[in-house]
């Protein structure tokens, strides 16, 4: 049989035909020879062996014998009694049965169910966007994927992880074309995305092709377009400050008066949701690092701290900043 194809046996129960032995279901890649064999028929004549095709060419039982003529170029008995179908295509798909007596006069029965497939070109992404708008629907591009059979799938991947339609800030038009003479299909997905503002300003989007059959390793290999990275022009951040009325500012110890290279501890609590993210802003400048020891030399006069909040999903909701030695050389002036 040919290296292409491939088998899994099974047994079935015909009424025609009675106990099938042997019996197999066949893959076999289009244009590419194929070979049935007729389980226990003798490998040289004389030989009492029929053949039964129901295929797409077919609208009954067609019979094929030793002594009968080949049919056209679609199949011919071989003189061991196998069927050989020179070029298999889509219309030959359907099931080819075998019953032959051997020698000793023993009928034993065959039955082969097959199916071909056509693995396509690889996919591709046409029409590709430049940059992405933050906050409105942008068309990513179109994947393609041209001359499979069966149809199979397309799907959509963003940053390499399998990205789900919803309807709302993901959505797929898809569209699936046969060729009215090859038979074979061609598969269109486009990809429409809504960013998020506060997002990742250059996603990744890739498109894999996935054969319609059948699930062994070799043939049911995905298919990966090159990915593309883009940019996503607009407002990066995230939702509205929150009240200042929402904010709860506590200071340890209370009144904020302590000795000198003592701690005060600030703390900026918001109850609101999503939790909000801190930002701690002295003198007019936001303050970087958890920690902080203000001002890095002996104060002279008194400083006043400025404190915001603004909400973000990325963050926890409490931030801490402890002030080491924040006191007056002369006054111990309280925050």
């Amino acid at each position: 049989m040919e290296a292409g194809t491939t088998a899994g046996a099974w047994v079935l129960v015909l009424s025609l035909w009675g106990t099938v032995v042997g019996g197999q279901n066949l893959t076999a890649q289009i244009g590419k020879p194929l070979v049935l064999n007729c389980k226990g028929a003798p490998r040289k004549p004389p030989q009492q062996l029929e053949w039964k095709l129901n295929t797409g060419r077919t609208e009954a039982w067609k019979v094929l014998s030793p002594q009968g003529d080949p049919w056209d170029s679609v199949a011919r008995v071989l003189p061991n009694g196998s069927l050989l179908l020179p070029a298999i295509g889509i219309q030959d798909e359907g099931t080819f049965r075998c019953r032959a007596r051997s020698r000793k006069g023993k009928e034993i029965k065959s039955n082969y169910q097959v199916r071909v497939y056509q693995i396509p070109g690889k996919p591709e992404i046409v029409d590709p966007a430049s940059e992405l708008k933050a906050g409105v629907p942008n068309k990513v591009g179109t994947c393609v994927s041209e001359g499979g059979y069966p149809a199979g799938t397309l799907s959509w991947h963003l940053d390499g992880k399998p990205l789900i339609p919803d309807g709302k800030g993901v959505s797929v038009k898809e569209e699936t074309r046969r060729h009215p003479e090859t038979g074979l299909f061609t598969l269109q997905s486009e990809l429409m995305v809504t960013p998020a503002r506060e997002g990742a300003p250059h996603p990744t989007f890739s498109c894999s092709f996935i054969p319609g059959l059948p699930r062994r390793r070799a043939l049911h290999r995905a298919l990966h377009t090159a990915p593309i990275r883009l940019s996503v022009r607009g407002e990066h951040r995230g939702p509205d400050p929150v009240p200042l009325e929402e904010i709860q500012l506590v200071v340890e110890p209370e009144g904020a008066a302590v000795a000198p290279g003592g701690t005060v501890t600030l703390t900026c609590k918001a109850s609101t949701q999503p939790p909000p993210q801190i930002h701690w802003i002295k003198d007019g400048l936001r303050i970087k690092e958890p920690t902080a020891v203000w001002p890095p030399i002996p104060a002279t006069d008194p400083r006043k701290a400025v404190l915001s909040a603004s909400a973000s999903l990325k963050q926890a909701r409490r931030g801490q900043l402890q002030v080491r030695g924040w006191i007056s050389s002369e006054k111990q002036t309280p925050v």
